[in-house]
């Protein structure tokens, strides 16, 4: 439930923090009249990313189970992906998102009302369409038929709601990129755990061989319906009987893929790409605000 409350919490505050980064330009610049075209928008990403959700849940049950497990395995594949670019992305842009944003809306503003709904929509979307695949393919992994991993992305979306709300209303102050790094190396953590299984699942629909080759057995001694098996599940997507195959992918992702983000951001994203104010922004340590 963690781990689902985590990408609820890091998914939901990266869009929460573009909103409230575009409708206090608006207002700090008098431009209260485009704020209909924003929330629009923004509305249009999120029933996108529901129907997307929707699509992925509903559809994937007049499967068989083979396709199931086949279609559930490449798209955590694709999520991993998406995820690990986007944690890496953020980490370099956080410093300077506002600007960024800021540089986008001049221009849409310029060009009228449709652009500015383009521009909510393509801000807030691409974060609705990233969450909807990676809580569908964690949740398919934790596959535990109880609400728990709902529940946890259900928090983790209204804390985020929380957070920029407080960060608009000048309540809340933090340190964007340090925030984005924690929790990012988190999330790797997880996304690490949803690549493995799905690989399992890979192997279930006999697109991989190995299903049998156990890498080791632990059942007996961490039960996957104990408290502690379950919580590991959940946090991590543990699972006591895992193939050869599923730790290596895991820790092959895992090890290299956490020392370059927790690397300094200069060596992560490639030195001399970092804007020379954001650089001085690091040194000061100054917190980045929204209005």
């Amino acid at each position: 439930m963690f781990g689902n409350y985590l990408i609820g919490l890091r998914e939901g505050l990266e869009a929460s923090l573009v909103v409230c980064i575009l409708i206090a330009y608006l207002v700090k610049t008098d431009r209260k009249d485009a704020l209909k075209p924003i929330w629009m928008g923004i509305g249009v990403a999120i029933a996108l990313a529901l129907g997307f959700g929707c699509a992925l849940e509903f559809g994937s049950q007049e499967l068989t189970f083979e396709a199931q497990e086949a279609l559930g395995g490449s798209l955590s594949i694709v999520a991993v992906c998406l995820v690990t670019w986007m944690v890496f992305w953020m980490r370099r842009t956080a410093r300077h998102l506002k600007s960024e944003l800021h540089g986008k809306l001049d221009a849409a503003l310029a060009m009228g009302t449709g652009a500015l709904v383009a521009t909510a929509f393509l801000a807030v979307g691409r974060e609705g369409l990233e969450t909807a695949l990676f809580v569908w393919a964690s949740v398919h992994a934790a596959s535990d038929g109880t609400p728990r991993p709902l529940i946890g992305v259900a928090l983790g979306l209204a804390t985020a709601v929380l957070l920029g709300w407080l960060f608009y209303r000048g309540a809340l102050k933090i340190n964007l990129a340090k925030f984005f790094t924690w929790t990012g190396g988190m999330l790797v953590v997880v996304a690490a755990g949803v690549l493995a299984y799905g690989v399992h699942d890979l192997q279930e629909a006999d697109w991989i061989p190995g299903l049998r080759n156990l890498a080791f057995d632990i059942s007996g001694t961490i039960p996957p319906d104990s408290w502690y098996g379950t919580l590991l599940k959940g946090v991590l997507n543990f699972q006591p009987d895992p193939t050869v195959l599923q730790v290596t992918v895991w820790a092959l992702y895992l090890v290299p893929t956490l020392a370059i983000f927790l690397a300094p951001v200069g060596f992560a994203s490639g030195k001399g790409k970092v804007k020379a104010p954001d650089e001085q922004g690091s040194r000061g340590s100054q917190p980045t605000k929204a209005s």
